[in-house]
């Protein structure tokens, strides 16, 4: 088989996976590879080769690598959500529990750098925009719930320039803090983090 071939030897191939659980295996092996590289040097000829399938059947789920990004973003964010669930546990009021969110997003960029940057980066160039808390019961997302312990702290009864302008300065704080120490700029130490946040946490 010459390198650019876009087929892989199948005899190994239910041996990988389970029946029905190839997307969820693209997925890991995604997470996997983007977690040794940049999101722009993802291959998905070689997350084939790796699963032990055929190009053909990664197009069956993903018809192109702008698919896979965006399934990847999804799981990030639901990789995020848990970190900051684990990080709030525990958390007797809601100034605790937003200050233990933001040490967890820092955290979260820290250790998954390249899924974070993806995660971040908007298609077309687009703004970014914070999302509406989901309705009661409805999972959320690592953003979703930034926004609903902003809300939680601050109160949704305000106008709703200010409201907004409080959830960006916030988010700021983190969102730079974690791209500083990603970039580095500023040393990525666990007292810094402590220190940056803990001060401006309201």
């Amino acid at each position: 088989m010459t390198e650019n071939d876009n087929t892989v030897n199948m005899s190994g191939e239910k041996s990988r996976y389970h029946h029905g659980d190839l997307r969820a295996a693209l997925i890991d092996e995604g997470l996997k590879r983007i977690g040794a590289g940049p999101a722009e040097a993802l291959s998905l000829r070689e997350i084939a080769r790796n699963v032990g399938v055929s190009a053909t059947a990664v197009y069956r789920h993903f018809p192109d690598k702008a698919a896979l990004l965006g399934a990847l973003c999804t799981e990030g964010h639901a990789m995020m959500a848990s970190a900051f669930r684990e990080a709030m546990a525990g958390k007797g009021d809601a100034l605790s529990a937003f200050i233990a969110m933001g040490r967890a997003y820092v955290q979260f960029a820290l250790d998954h750098p390249a899924l974070f940057r993806l995660m971040m980066a908007q298609p077309g160039g687009g703004p970014v925009v914070l999302p509406e808390p989901s309705a009661e019961g409805m999972p959320e997302d690592g953003m979703t719930m930034l926004v609903r312990a902003l809300d939680e702290l601050y109160g949704r009864d305000m106008p709703s320039g200010l409201r907004e302008a409080r959830r960006l300065k916030s988010w700021a704080l983190v969102h730079g803090l974690a791209m500083l120490m990603l970039d580095g700029q500023v040393p990525a130490e666990p007292s810094l983090i402590d220190a940056v946040i803990d001060a401006h946490a309201i």
